[in-house]
């Protein structure tokens, strides 16, 4: 299958090896990846913001920079559910198309760590990923998945609301940062850099807590070597 990959604006500038990842695993799986070269932000920060008339024009943008692909990946669960909302592309988060239209679940890897998963909110309530990245987890050899308290609580994020509402956010952040560290794992996995940015700064100040990572880095992994 030809698959063209969006790799966001975020993961493009700070977390490029969340693409590389997504990359190295499908081709592994036997696809091909192509990269369109004139995408860009596709203006959900915009939207976000009250900003719609250059959130259109970066949604319109997007359109056409993945016109004619019949498949479209990435690995933000943020970005596709706006994209979904807002645009006709046939975009897929990465665990959708790897469980849904790739049908496996086994992709291959292993990463003797353990792990817990943390399901981002765009994830959990807007594309309902479900279990769909945790069989993808369960799958990996040597993997040990733990479960993470209060999977469902926001880690306090959520794009401009963490500058708008500092204190509240920060209260939220300290929960999941507690929350991660009681399970004991290696590493806290999840499916948006953003949100694992905003938990690897509280994590940072803790020595005894995970250390944060795209579920793509995972399931691209195939030996003993940590990431991060």
């Amino acid at each position: 299958m030809r698959i063209a990959l969006f790799v966001t604006c975020l993961n493009d500038a700070f977390f490029p090896r969340v693409g590389i990842a997504t990359v190295t695993l499908l081709e592994r799986l036997g696809h091909t990846v192509t990269f369109p070269a004139g995408q860009s932000c596709c203006g959900q920060l915009h939207a976000n913001t009250g900003h719609r008339a250059p959130a259109r024009d970066l949604e319109r943008h997007t359109e056409a920079a993945f016109a004619g692909h019949d498949v479209v990946v990435s690995p933000s669960g943020s970005c596709v559910a706006h994209l979904r909302a807002h645009t006709r592309l046939p975009v897929h988060e990465l665990s959708e198309l790897l469980v849904d239209v790739l049908r496996v679940t086994d992709v291959g890897a292993r990463f003797p760590y353990r792990v817990t998963y943390h399901p981002t909110c765009h994830g959990l309530r807007m594309l309902r990923l479900g279990d769909r990245p945790l069989r993808l987890l369960a799958g990996v050899r040597d993997l040990e998945l733990l479960p993470l308290p209060e999977p469902e609580q926001c880690c306090g994020f959520g794009g401009t609301f963490a500058l708008k509402n500092a204190a509240v956010s920060g209260a939220m952040l300290a929960d999941k940062c507690a929350h991660a560290v009681a399970t004991g794992a290696d590493y806290l996995a999840a499916a948006d850099s953003s949100c694992l940015a905003h938990i690897g700064g509280g994590l940072a100040r803790r020595p005894d807590a995970p250390r944060p990572v795209h579920y793509a880095e995972i399931l691209a992994a195939t030996g003993s070597q940590a990431i991060g």
